[in-house]
């Protein structure tokens, strides 16, 4: 077992039925960064703030510095350089207000993360659609349009993974039932999966 899961594991005991699924969309997730890919990420509320803090902590160093070095570095100049760390692309969908509220407004609301997959998904991408209940319908249009368009879908959700479990290629269902204890349990599996994903692809840090 990967050494930063088996600490999630140590600390939060409760995600041991979890850790094949954290391990599996781990490997996903190397092959789609290692390929030239990117992460999408969709949900609603708590799970679109979720969504932010997981692509900051992908975007630049988070227990790593991540230096700029090689050809980068001489491209940008040692100032430059010195003030900048690499990143690992991903894209937080409900941080995209203006197309959001357009969308809402012009066409239909539930429709909004399927446009943003069909605009900026290209085949071999990821979009893990975060969803307490597994039942949230624009998350459900996202996860359809990505499949259609050739990029991995993994849901985040919790016990029963609701209606999300049929349209994912993989999930991860954390055990409970509640909303806020399955978000306290999101937390900590998307951090390990930065850590992890972080400690791959920048080892020499």
């Amino acid at each position: 077992m990967n050494p930063h899961l088996k600490q999630l594991i140590d600390r939060y005991p409760v995600l041991e039925p979890s850790a094949g699924d954290i391990d599996n969309v781990y490997r996903a997730l190397v092959s789609s960064f290692g390929n030239g890919g990117k992460l999408l990420l969709c949900g609603n509320g708590g799970s679109a703030a979720d969504c932010d803090h997981w692509s900051g902590e992908l975007l630049k160093g988070f227990t790593l510095r991540r230096p700029i070095q090689g050809g980068e570095r001489e491209r940008l100049g040692a100032d430059l350089a010195d003030h900048l760390q690499q990143g690992l692309p991903c894209l937080p969908l409900p941080n995209f207000t203006a197309l959001l509220t357009a969308f809402a407004n012009d066409v239909d609301a539930t429709y909004g993360f399927a446009q943003l997959v069909q605009a900026l998904g290209r085949p071999g991408d990821v979009l893990v659609g975060i969803s307490t209940s597994g039942n949230a319908e624009n998350v459900a249009l996202a996860m359809k349009t990505a499949r259609a368009g050739g990029i991995v879908t993994v849901g985040l959700t919790g016990r029963t993974g609701g209606r999300l479990i049929g349209l994912v290629d993989m999930a991860i269902r954390v055990p409970s039932d509640v909303t806020h204890e399955i978000q306290e349990l999101h937390l900590p599996v998307y951090h390990t999966l930065c850590i992890m994903l972080e400690h791959h692809f920048f080892p020499g840090e």
